[in-house]
């Protein structure tokens, strides 16, 4: 087995993850008290996209299998046709692997986040990014993303040189 490159996971942050879509977080969110003052609403937090008229937002649950390190990054996807939201509901951290390239995935720009339980991601449209990377144990996440006609799904498996790992968390 060939690595080629060693990522260390950042913290998830608005400013190191704006080029991929949104971090889905209340600290520094938008808000405002509703329901006679019994609830705050943070609002308008992702920019969820169906991009296409037949297509619509839609709400799933993943259950999530625990990952153990080392991981290795040999397959990537990304949704041409919306966006694709994840919330964990767990509480509990998880790994965001993303990368950049118009019509292909360039794999020397990869980069790993480390989510914290509280922070969502929402990949933007044609994001290149790894399947749901759950820590721990089984972890369920609220996923929204499109449904409708058309082909929402690109994946692209790393040739053996390209592959990267991640070690640790810390």
């Amino acid at each position: 087995m060939i690595v080629t490159k060693t990522l260390q996971p950042k913290p998830l942050t608005r400013e190191a993850f704006s080029r991929y879509g949104d971090v889905i977080e209340l600290d520094g969110a938008k808000h405002f008290t509703i329901n006679q003052g019994m609830t705050e609403r943070y609002h308008d937090l992702a920019n969820v996209d169906v991009s296409t008229e037949d297509g619509k937002a839609i709400v799933s649950i993943f259950q999530g299998q625990s990952y153990d390190l080392p991981i290795q990054i040999k397959m990537m996807e990304r949704h041409p046709l919306g966006s694709q939201l994840f919330f964990p509901l767990n509480e509990r951290p998880y790994l965001v692997v993303v990368g950049e390239g118009e019509d292909q995935l360039d794999p020397s720009t990869l980069t790993a986040f480390l989510a914290r339980g509280d922070q969502g991601v929402n990949y933007a449209r044609k994001t290149w990014h790894h399947p749901l990377l759950a820590l721990e144990q089984v972890s369920n996440f609220i996923i929204v993303d499109r449904d409708g006609p058309g082909n929402n799904l690109e994946e692209v498996w790393l040739e053996e040189r390209d592959w990267a790992e991640i070690n640790s968390i810390e």
